[in-house]
């Protein structure tokens, strides 16, 4: 039997198989029913095909995907459905015709060449499908397969997964327009090709991506969450333990991931290499052979690992506190122990002369230190999922992996927000057993590990209630009217009381969000399914 990432995307007649049934599947009906229509009233053509890829929640192993280290992510029910019809042939001019059911955003029209530039200085929405676009005529020709580009394509899109929210919905986009692409003439190829090809085909928007979005967008299954290894990229299913449900809260605040690479995502690749190049050097190599031969940090775990061992121990950090310096440094400093100027060492990089030219500093002591304690972290909650604990104990033991992701992800990583910051707080003081930042940060989303039992009072909590917070200065709880306070008579305004809003709930009379969209917001998540083809 051929393993899981072997496979090829599923192709399906029916909507059950992804959907499910109840609610879910009566609210994907409707989704198909209205993005068909829409499709025949733009384009005057029904589609030929339809392809979907989920948005994904991190449970554990933030910002270590591009550093070779395997990571535990659950796909999640929102996603992007992608309609497609391929022009006939003789179509002329040939074009790409790229709308939206939200008419947010409007139409993207582009020539239909696959070795067009991105132009990265203008960011539009579109380009997400220029990349799959992209992507797959790359992947064919190297398959030796004849992609049948150029040619014409009218693409419509309907995603539900939340933008900027750390969700991961440029990946489903990717994914879901890459397949949409292959399926519109007939390809198919197994789940690890498409996940890898799609990780590359969001590069060309500028993202120096890991792959883990791509990987579980692609490979994951209803049910399970999956522990995904790269190099070879594979998947192994996880089962969550009983009881137990997660949490998905977006903070508000939005994570332009493509828009800040230079100062934040890219940055933070950039500062891993370097530090794994300077370890490299302090633990023996020649600097041009680390410089030629260190792209990650998972490249030098080994002879950090040999330092440990002389130590009597086997955790790589042993060495980057004994080899890298908690203060920042400055490219000066980084070019004395490397030999070679910065821009030399990433002249093959445009993305990477980009972070040079925005960066002051690079922290190496605390990013490596992150990685490596990061990676420990993903194996330790997959093997507590594996162990005899009691469901109530391996919960509890989960939830602690998770904050000290959190607090790892923040103080040493620095891509946790104000936002994010009371989002996790308020989540742990209403009883989740475990919160964190997930995806990049810097905006998005927080993850909550929550006892099943009380998930619909926890939401309902963060959504409206008001929290009892001790030892505040009485003049605060003077700003309270005696309407507000007439809500709570078992409570004295008297002393150092006050109660105060909910996240959510002080949001929406600022006016930054409505009442009625809550539910976009803050949900509870069961694992879903991946990637999958539609023809009806």
């Amino acid at each position: 039997m051929a393993k899981h990432e072997e496979l090829p995307i599923p192709i399906f007649s029916s909507l059950e198989p992804v959907y499910g049934d109840g609610s879910p599947l009566e609210e994907a009906r409707l989704r198909f029913e209205k993005l068909k229509s829409k499709f025949l009233e733009i384009f005057g053509h029904q589609p030929d095909v339809y392809a979907r890829s989920p948005g994904r929640v991190n449970l554990i192993g933030e910002h270590i995907d591009y550093e070779g280290y395997s990571v535990l992510p659950m796909a999640i029910r929102q996603d992007t459905i992608i309609a497609i019809r391929k022009h006939d042939t003789g179509e002329s001019p040939k074009l790409l015709r790229i709308a939206n059911v939200n008419d947010k955003y409007t139409m993207c029209t582009y020539a239909a060449d696959p070795d067009q530039d991105i132009d990265l200085k203008n960011h539009k929405w579109g380009h997400y499908f220029i990349c799959g676009y992209k992507g797959y005529n790359e992947f064919a020709k190297s398959k030796g397969v004849d992609a049948g580009l150029p040619v014409g394509l009218d693409v419509l899109v309907d995603g539900t997964v939340p933008t900027g929210s750390g969700l991961s919905s440029s990946a489903a986009f990717v994914c879901s327009s890459t397949i949409a692409i292959m399926a519109a003439f007939d390809a198919n190829f197994p789940k690890k090709e498409i996940a890898q090809l799609t990780c590359e085909c969001e590069r060309h928007i500028g993202t120096q991506s890991g792959g883990m979005d791509q990987a579980i967008s692609v490979m994951a299954k209803s049910g399970f969450a999956e522990l995904i290894d790269f190099n070879p990229i594979r998947a192994t299913d996880v089962q969550l333990p009983a009881g137990g449900s997660f949490v998905i809260l977006h903070s508000l605040a939005e994570s332009q991931k493509a828009v800040t690479a230079a100062t934040n995502y890219n940055n933070r690749v950039v500062e891993c290499r370097l530090a794994a190049v300077v370890l490299g050097i302090k633990l023996g190599m020649k600097p041009q052979e680390a410089i030629s031969k260190v792209k990650t940090l998972s490249d030098v775990e080994g002879l950090c690992v040999s330092f440990a061992s002389s130590r009597s121990s086997s955790d790589p950090v042993l060495a980057v506190k004994e080899f890298l310096n908690e203060e920042p440094y400055t490219a000066e400093d980084i070019e004395k122990i490397t030999e070679e100027s910065l821009p030399s060492v990433f002249r093959n990089s445009s993305t990477s002369l980009d972070v040079l030219r925005a960066a002051k500093h690079f922290k190496l002591f605390q990013r490596a230190s992150h990685v490596y304690s990061e990676a420990k972290r993903v194996h330790a909650f997959k093997d507590t999922v594996l162990s005899e604990l009691s469901d109530e104990d391996m919960l509890k033991r989960l939830g602690e992996l998770m904050n000290e992701s959190h607090y790892s992800c923040s103080v040493l990583y620095e891509c946790s927000c104000p936002e994010l910051e009371e989002l996790v707080k308020i989540c742990r003081d209403n009883g989740a057993l475990g919160a964190r930042l997930t995806g990049a940060g810097w905006g998005g989303c927080a993850v909550a590990l929550v006892k099943e039992s009380i998930v619909p009072q926890f939401i309902l909590n963060l959504k409206v209630r008001f929290l009892l917070t001790e030892n505040i200065p009485l003049h605060y709880s003077e700003k309270f009217n005696a309407d507000r306070w007439s809500l709570f008579p078992h409570v004295s305004t008297m002393g150092a009381h006050l109660f105060q809003e909910s996240f959510y709930q002080s949001r929406i009379e600022k006016g930054v969000i409505n009442k009625n969209d809550l539910g976009l917001y803050i949900f509870a998540s069961k694992p879903s399914s991946g990637a999958a083809i539609f023809k009806f």
